[in-house]
């Protein structure tokens, strides 16, 4: 099957070139397409240089728009996706299209410890990890890996929902499982990144709430508003039969309690109707 790479980069001039060569090397009948998402260093040029296809943003519109663009310009049946800092070796793509080979839909390849950037950044994709494999109740080894392979075709299905910026990996993750395509966890070596990190402590500790609740609302909702909802009423209740004991009344606070764990209940269902809805179309 015919075979697409994209690799999404923002001023990784230092990196690119070998990214796309070793690309090239590798899979010398391949498309490679190289987004550049709004650079002001010599990305596109080293890219076109070292024989990518360049599909160039006039200015940064995030990783998941440039993943957006390389996946529609994309015209292989098969598309690999990699980072353009030199983390991602191509060689390691073989596995996980043999993946494809076996009958599923999407092969990611899962880091190993040593991978990460550093310690913070291991706890949190581990919790990830472990929240999505619960939501899901399938084992996620790294759900925030951006080093895959998928078929286009299954994948172009869902662009609709990926996000311009950050965390389009949590999306489409959720979104295949919830719609019942099978995927593949391989695992990797990343190496460490060429040039400067992109990484923000702030900026990405507000990330990490964010993909919290994306992984929430993208599979079931109502897995989370749930027990939320249930410990809102089992609260209220306690509270009521504790003041009712101690003097034979029934407070607003109990009232209150009991009301929002109803409406917390109510707003999951709905929830829950507009995820079922909104993967209707796959």
């Amino acid at each position: 099957m015919s075979l697409s790479i994209v690799i999404p980069a923002r001023n990784e001039s230092v990196a690119i070139g070998a990214v796309v060569a070793v690309a090239r090397e590798n899979y010398p009948d391949a498309e490679i397409i190289v987004v550049d998402d709004g650079s002001n260093d010599d990305t596109a040029s080293v890219a076109s240089g070292a024989g990518a296809v360049v599909v160039s943003h006039p200015e940064s519109l995030g990783n998941g728009a440039a993943v957006k663009s390389g996946a529609r310009a994309a015209s292989g049946e098969i598309i690999a996706f990699m980072d353009g800092d030199g983390q991602h070796d191509a060689g390691e793509l073989a596995v996980l299209l043999g993946r494809l080979d076996n009958g599923y839909e999407m092969a990611i390849g899962a880091r190993d410890t040593g991978s990460h950037a550093n310690f913070g950044r291991l706890f949190a994709n581990g919790l990830y990890n472990a929240i999505a494999s619960i939501m899901s109740g399938h084992k996620i080894l790294d759900l925030t890996s951006g080093f895959r392979v998928v078929r286009a075709k299954k994948f172009k299905q869902f662009l609709y929902l990926l996000p311009n910026g950050f965390s389009y990996p949590t999306t489409i993750t959720m979104a295949f499982l919830r719609s019942g395509y099978p995927i593949a966890f391989e695992p990797i070596s990343a190496a460490k990144r060429a040039g400067k990190s992109h990484i923000r402590p702030v900026r990405d500790g507000v990330r990490f709430l964010v993909i919290i609740f994306k992984i929430a609302t993208l599979y079931s909702p109502l897995k989370i508003f749930l027990p939320v909802s249930g410990l809102f009423f089992t609260t209220g209740l306690g509270y009521y039969a504790y003041t009712f004991i101690t003097s034979g009344r029934f407070t607003n606070m109990s009232l209150l309690l009991i009301s929002a764990s109803v409406i917390i209940f109510l707003i999951g269902l709905i929830s829950e109707q507009i995820t079922s809805l909104t993967y209707s179309r796959s």
